[in-house]
């Protein structure tokens, strides 16, 4: 399963470049990404350095997740994708 890398999370003042707002293809509203919850995510740099993280929550109405990797992502990683593993 794959999903596209929409934004950092953030906040007013603030934003945190390991935690990343996920839009995946196949789910409609939050009810559908429940169950992945807990499940790896993996984003390949062009380089081919690979960044583990982990869907730590839900984010929003729409189906979209937060997830946390273990160091920052760059900003050219908007819009392109990850493997839900």
């Amino acid at each position: 399963m794959e999903a596209v890398i929409s934004n950092y999370r953030s906040g007013a003042r603030t934003q945190k470049p390991n935690q990343i707002v996920l839009e995946i293809e196949e789910t409609k509203n939050k009810d559908d990404v429940k169950a992945l919850l807990g499940r790896k995510v993996e984003w390949t740099t062009p380089g081919g350095n690979k960044i583990n993280g982990e869907i730590t929550r839900v984010h929003g109405n729409k189906g979209n997740v937060i997830a946390k990797f273990e160091r920052g992502l760059p900003g050219q990683a908007f819009g392109t994708k990850v493997q839900i593993l």
